[in-house]
């Protein structure tokens, strides 16, 4: 690790230039700080893989200097990585109330709950790290609790936004507290690392109030059974549903893991107190069509959700279907709108009616559009502006208006090493970073040999051959080939190649059949040429040898 005199860096491993996976490294004097350890989503374009994390390799290889990690809110895409990646780190992790009881219910899961040291924070609250003087500036967004993080060090004021939104009434929690960002532009701020989620949308982002409003309206006029799914972590979004229900005489249930955890860590932290206890799907199956509210997962089109399940009619308590309405209180995250548009078509073939934020005000973003980030903009006043949390073109919109502003933007990609001491902002090395696919309990890289394999046989195929030979190298009846995915049962080409391998066989030297290895490297080479030459693929080609 390259360590200058007067050294204060920001470094991010995850999250700049893509959405998701969030995991970034403060560096001052030598000594490291990590803020948020989140997970990502594979789109279409991936299918090899389901949840990615950032590559934390070099941050571990570093961790004597790690002094901790900050977690600023409970989403996934903050939180999501710290089981799969905290054995590498073994860190002490910062957090407020609402992210530790989360992060227990996760840690607790895998076997982890004893292992990791969790220290609790209060919104607002303030705690030195080395040479890192570390404040909470509480900020709304579409979760309990989300922190901005201030970091005061030797040289200079810094920060750290997390996701955020100005929302003047967000029902949970209180409002961003614009005060305490007007105090940060009176001290000064060094630098500003700040969402670019929203930056090519005009306007506000909307308030939960007024999506409250909406569905209460809405759902009062509609007739037979209703479903509504969301994010499982938007606590207001779930107490907003339940309002809507209860005022229109519905009861209502919860279908889904991820909302049964969630509501539990929203209990155990205050929240919902004016709720009664959420029915379980059970009970639901059993009320009048209008009598009942279903909160379901699924509206990203997550394969094992609830909702997901209902659009197959493979759901074990609910059916929908003529006459039955769902609602998406969500928007799309970028990647899954493949997965969205099949549970939706799902639902509509089953006689749904389906109502989205396109039709109705039922789904407001929790992160700030153009007007709110020039708003912190103007709070804050940074000399120096640093776009995250977004894709190129997020960036590059959110850079332009920070320029407007008079702030000074840096475009960064991860592994950037972004020197934020001396007389000016610039990247002065990169360190290794990368994503990694979870696979069960294995990391594996997405660029590393097994994934490749598995992007080869989705798309080409795979081949195994298991020839038997004697111990004079002679073949014992015809090789065996089997092709799943490439040959059906009835096809005739598995019997015309292996005649064709057979005869491959019998064309090499005595000498080349004696060594199993050097006889599999001969055949691997025949078995692809007489492949390519019948299917043009390349599949995986495995060969067995077999000696009697």
């Amino acid at each position: 690790m390259n360590v200058m005199t007067g050294d204060l860096a920001f470094i991010p491993l995850g999250g700049t230039g893509e959405i998701g996976m969030n995991l970034n490294v403060y560096r001052c004097d030598g000594a490291l700080l990590a803020v948020d350890c989140g997970l990502g989503f594979a789109g279409p374009d991936q299918p090899e893989a389901d949840i990615m994390v950032p590559d934390a390799a070099w941050l571990a290889e570093n961790r004597s200097a790690l002094l901790g990690l900050i977690i600023t809110h409970a989403h996934e895409d903050h939180i999501g990585a710290v089981v799969h990646l905290w054995r590498q780190l073994r860190c002490p992790i910062y957090g407020t109330a609402f992210v530790l009881s989360v992060l227990r219910r996760k840690l607790g899961e895998a076997g982890m709950i004893h292992e990791v040291r969790l220290l609790e924070l209060p919104p607002g609250g303030r705690v030195k790290l080395g040479p890192f003087d570390c404040g909470f500036i509480p900020v709304t967004h579409s979760i309990p609790e989300a922190q901005a993080l201030t970091l005061r060090t030797p040289y200079g004021l810094v920060l750290h936004t997390g996701d955020w939104k100005l929302d003047p009434n967000p029902l949970i929690g209180p409002p961003t507290d614009e005060g305490a960002f007007a105090r940060l532009g009176e001290e000064g701020v060094l630098a500003m690392v700040c969402d670019s989620t929203n930056a090519l949308v005009e306007g506000h982002s909307g308030s939960e109030a007024e999506v409250r409003a909406s569905l209460t309206e809405l759902v009062k006029g509609i007739k037979g059974r209703i479903a509504v799914t969301c994010f499982a972590s938007n606590v207001a979004r779930l107490e907003s549903i339940a309002v809507a229900g209860r005022a229109a005489g519905r009861q209502v249930a919860l279908l889904g893991r991820s909302l049964r955890n969630m509501e539990a860590s929203a209990r155990e932290c205050g929240y919902l107190k004016s709720l009664p206890p959420f029915l379980d799907e059970a009970e639901a199956g059993f009320l009048p069509d209008d009598e009942i509210l279903l909160i379901c997962t699924g509206s990203q089109g997550e394969p094992r959700s609830a909702m997901a399940k209902i659009a197959e009619d493979k759901h074990p308590a609910i059916a929908l279907g003529e006459g039955d309405t769902v609602i998406f209180s969500s928007r799309q995250i970028p990647g899954n709108e493949v997965a969205i548009q099949r549970v939706q078509d799902g639902l509509v073939r089953r006689g749904c009616r389906l109502i989205t934020d396109e039709q109705a005000m039922v789904h407001v973003s929790g992160h700030p559009a153009r007007e709110e980030l020039r708003r912190l903009y103007a709070l804050v006043k940074p000399r120096i502006a640093v776009p995250v949390h977004g894709e190129w073109r997020h960036m590059q919109e959110h850079a332009d208006l920070a320029r407007a502003t008079g702030a000074k933007p840096v475009l960064l990609n991860d592994g950037d090493v972004l020197r934020l001491s001396g007389n000016r902002a610039e990247v002065i090395e990169a360190v290794p970073t990368g994503r990694l696919a979870v696979d069960g309990d294995r990391l594996l890289p997405l660029d590393g040999d097994v994934i490749a394999a598995r992007r080869r046989m989705m798309f080409n195929g795979v081949v195994l051959a298991s020839v038997a030979l004697d111990r004079q190298g002679k073949v014992l009846g015809d090789p065996v080939i089997t092709a799943p995915g490439l040959f059906a049962e009835q096809d005739p080409e598995p019997g015309l190649v292996a005649a064709e391998l057979r005869r491959s066989i019998a064309d090499l030297p005595a000498g080349l059949r004696d060594d199993d290895e050097t006889l599999r490297e001969s055949l691997r080479a025949a078995l692809r040429k007489a492949l390519g030459r019948r299917f043009k693929k390349r599949p995986n080609v495995e060969i067995h040898v077999i000696r009697v």
